[in-house]
C-alpha cells in the first residue's frame, strides 16, 4: 500500500475510529480497585464504602447494562486492529526515491520500528484476564491505547489534506481538551467512590438522592468540575482529605501546563488565520497615509478605497507569484497551465501555436483588477500589453469617453497585434481605440518584452505569429505592404546590436565572477597543502613508522 494513496488515507480513517473509541470509553469505564475496609464502615455513608474485593467500573450503569454492547464492540476493534498489523507490514516505503514494494523487505522494515513494538503490546490478548475477575473489567483492555499513534497519524493527513487547515487545527486543539477534561472527569468520580459518594463536601455527592443517583448527572457533574479545575476557573469545594489535596494539585499543575500550551497555540492559530487580513490592511493603510500626506483628491481616494474593498471582498488579494514561490518550477507550470491555459488559446493569433510556447506564456501573464470608469488603454498610447478579459465588461468608447461602440465581455481580448511590433503596421504600435472598464473587470495581462523573450527560443513559432498578425492587418486594411515587404529596419537591427552588447556585458561579469572564485579556491588549496606539508615535517621518522606498522596490522 502506497502511504501516500487515498487507499492508505481511507484506512487510517478507518482504524482512527476504534482507536477514539478505546481512548474514550476505556476509562469511562474503568474504576480504581476497591478493598474491604473496615476502617471506612464508620464513615458518613455506610453502604457507598462498603467495598468489593473486585474492580468496578466508574460508571456502573454503563458497564452492567450494556455488557453485550462493549463486548461487541471491543472485539471489534480487536479485529480492526489485526489488520491494522498487516497492513503495516504491507505499507510501502521510500528508498532512493523509489516506493519499495517488496513483501519481505516490507516485514523486515516493519519490525525494526518502534510502532511494531506497541501493535504487539496493543494485541496481547488480556482479556482472558475476563474469565477469571469477570467482564465487568475493562481496565484489563488499557494495553489498546498503544495504537494511538495511528490516531495523531490521521490527524496529520487530514491537516495536509482539508482545504481548511486552521479550521482543522483549531477543531483538534478543542477535541484535545474534551479528552483531557473527560479523562479526568472520570478520575474525580472513581477517586470519589473510593473514598465514598457524599462523605465530605469535596467529592461526589450521596448517590442515594434521586437526582445524584442519575447517570446523566454523575457524568455531567464530574466533567463541570473537570472542566473548572482543569481551567483553573476555581468555584468548586475545597478539598478535605490529604489524597483529595493531591488529586486537585497534580490537577491545577496539569492544567496551567497543558491548557498554557493550547492557549498559546490556539492565539496562534487566530492570528495566522487573520494574517492575510492584517497584511492587506496594512497596506491599505499606507496607501492611506501617503494620499493624505501628498494631499490627494477626496473623490480618488474614494475610488482606491472602493478598489481595495473590492479585491478583498472578491478574494482576489493574493499575489500567485508570492503563493507559488515554494513549488518547484515544473509544478508551478502544471497549475498555471490548468488555470490559464484555455484562456490564452481563446486569443487567435496563438490557437496553433506549439504546446511548449504557450506555456511559456502562460508563466508570464499577469492579473490586473480595474475599477469602474477606468481606461484600460487610450487611442494612441503605445501599446506595451494585451489583454484577455477573464471577467467583467470593456467597452470601446468615443474619445468624449460616453459614446459606447461595442462592449467587450469575458473571454475578449485586444492589442495582440501591437505587442508583435509588425513592421509597415499603419497604427505602429500605438493604440487604435478607447477601451474602459464598465464595472471591475477582472484582466490578464501579457506584456511585449515577456512574449519577445518566450519568442526567442521558438523562432518558428515568432514567424507564424508575424503572418498570422500581417494577415489580421491586411484584412482590416490597416498594412503597408510596400513597407512590410521592404528589407530589414535599420533600427531593429540597432536594437538587435544593443540587445546582443548587454548579453555580452553580463556574460564577462559572470565569467570574471566564476574566475574570481577559482582563484580564492586555489588559494585555499595550497594553504591546505602547505599545512599538510608543514605537519608531515614536524612528525619523527620513528613515529611515521609505528604508525605505518599500526595500519598494516589493521589491514592484516
Amino acid at each position: 500500500m502506497d502511504p501516500a494513496a487515498d487507499q492508505y488515507y481511507r484506512w487510517l480513517t478507518v482504524i482512527a475510529a476504534p482507536v477514539f473509541y478505546n481512548l474514550m470509553m476505556i476509562v469511562t469505564r474503568y474504576g480504581p480497585l476497591q478493598i474491604l475496609s473496615n476502617s471506612t464502615r464508620n464513615d458518613v455513608n455506610n453502604a457507598e464504602n462498603t467495598f468489593m474485593l473486585s474492580t468496578r467500573a466508574c460508571f456502573n450503569e454503563l458497564q452492567d447494562k450494556y455488557t453485550r454492547v462493549w463486548l461487541v464492540l471491543d472485539y471489534t476493534a480487536d479485529f480492526i486492529y489485526f489488520a491494522d498489523t498487516f497492513v503495516r507490514s504491507r505499507t510501502g516505503y521510500l528508498e532512493q526515491g523509489l516506493l519499495v514494494k517488496d513483501s519481505k523487505k516490507l516485514r523486515d522494515k516493519y519490525r525494526t520500528t518502534s510502532q511494531f513494538k506497541y501493535d504487539m503490546i496493543s494485541m496481547i490478548p488480556t482479556d482472558l484476564l475476563f474469565l477469571k475477575f469477570g467482564f465487568n473489567n475493562p481496565e484489563f483492555r488499557f494495553n489498546r491505547l498503544c495504537k494511538i499513534s495511528r490516531l495523531f497519524e490521521f490527524f496529520e493527513r487530514t491537516e495536509t489534506r482539508t482545504s481548511f487547515p486552521n479550521m482543522f487545527r483549531i477543531s483538534n486543539l478543542v477535541l484535545y481538551i474534551l479528552v483531557i477534561i473527560h479523562w479526568n472527569a472520570c478520575l474525580f468520580f472513581a477517586l470519589s467512590k473510593t473514598i465514598g459518594f457524599g462523605s465530605d463536601t469535596w467529592v461526589y455527592p450521596n448517590i442515594s438522592h434521586p437526582e445524584h443517583g442519575r447517570l446523566a448527572r454523575k457524568y455531567i457533574y464530574s466533567l463541570y468540575w473537570s472542566t473548572l479545575t482543569l481551567t483553573t476557573i476555581g468555584e468548586t469545594p475545597p478539598p478535605v482529605r490529604d489524597i483529595e489535596y493531591l488529586f486537585v494539585i497534580s490537577d491545577f499543575l496539569t492544567g496551567v501546563l497543558i491548557f498554557a500550551s493550547i492557549v498559546g497555540n490556539v492565539g496562534a492559530m487566530i492570528s495566522n488565520m487573520n494574517a492575510s487580513r492584517a497584511e492587506f490592511q496594512a497596506k491599505i493603510d499606507s496607501i492611506k497615509q501617503y494620499m493624505q500626506f501628498r494631499k490627494v483628491s477626496k473623490d480618488l481616494e474614494a475610488r482606491v478605497i472602493k478598489w481595495f474593498d473590492y479585491l478583498w471582498t472578491e478574494k482576489k488579494t493574493c499575489d500567485e507569484k508570492e503563493v507559488l514561490k515554494n513549488l518547484p518550477d515544473k509544478l508551478k507550470a502544471e497549475i498555471a497551465v490548468n488555470v490559464h491555459l484555455d484562456t490564452l488559446k481563446k486569443v487567435r493569433i496563438f490557437q496553433d501555436c506549439e504546446a511548449g510556447l504557450l506555456i511559456e506564456l502562460v508563466l508570464k501573464l499577469q492579473p490586473q483588477v480595474f475599477s469602474p470608469g477606468d481606461y484600460i488603454c487610450k487611442k494612441g498610447d503605445i501599446g506595451r500589453e494585451m489583454y484577455i478579459i477573464k471577467e467583467g465588461k470593456l467597452a470601446v468608447v468615443a474619445d468624449d469617453g460616453v459614446t459606447q461602440f461595442v462592449v467587450l465581455s469575458d473571454g475578449a481580448y485586444f492589442g495582440e497585434i501591437s505587442i508583435l511590433g509588425i513592421k509597415g503596421s499603419k497604427a505602429g504600435n500605438r493604440r487604435t481605440a478607447n477601451i474602459r472598464s464598465v464595472g471591475y473587470s477582472d484582466l490578464f495581462a501579457l506584456s511585449k518584452d515577456d512574449l519577445m523573450e518566450a519568442l526567442t527560443e521558438y523562432p518558428d513559432a515568432k514567424k507564424i505569429l508575424e503572418e498570422k498578425g500581417k494577415a489580421i492587418l491586411m484584412k482590416d486594411n490597416l498594412i503597408d505592404e510596400a513597407v512590410a515587404n521592404a528589407g530589414a529596419d535599420p533600427k531593429d537591427m540597432e536594437e538587435k546590436i544593443v540587445k546582443l552588447q548587454s548579453n555580452l556585458e553580463e556574460m564577462q561579469s559572470k565569467l570574471a565572477k566564476l574566475m574570481a572564485e577559482m582563484t580564492s579556491n586555489h588559494m585555499r588549496i595550497k594553504q591546505r597543502v602547505t599545512q599538510m606539508e608543514a605537519k608531515v615535517k614536524s612528525v619523527k621518522p620513528e613515529d611515521l613508522s609505528e604508525v605505518v606498522a599500526d595500519k598494516d596490522k589493521k589491514v592484516q
